[in-house]
């Protein structure tokens, strides 16, 4: 499901790694919550362990780059809050209609 163009890609690798700051810069955001909210110590620690380790799955913290895996990591991002289709005003109108048709946004 790879038929985006040199420029798509290029433009992706060029964003994907402020993309991903940006979405742990909210995931860390929302870890101080965890950690500043009520409860006892330990149960604040367990419950941002177990976030830690669903989050850590997420195309918005790591994912395995390559060409053939562009649109899964793009779709990804986008469920994941990642990025909006405001973040792809860049990409070529097939590769957003394709985005938004799969997405569901």
């Amino acid at each position: 499901m790879n038929k985006f163009s040199e420029k798509d890609w290029k433009i992706f690798r060029s964003k994907i790694a402020g993309w991903q700051e940006t979405y742990m810069d909210k995931l860390n955001k929302e870890y101080i919550e965890i950690l500043s909210g009520d409860g006892k110590p330990s149960e604040k620690f367990w419950a941002l362990e177990k976030r830690i380790k669903a989050d850590k799955k997420d195309c918005g913290v790591q994912c395995e780059m390559s060409r053939s895996n562009q649109f899964y990591i793009m779709l990804s991002l986008l469920n994941e809050g990642a990025i909006s289709m405001e973040d792809l005003e860049d990409f070529s109108d097939d590769l957003k209609e394709i985005m938004q048709h799969f997405s569901g946004l």
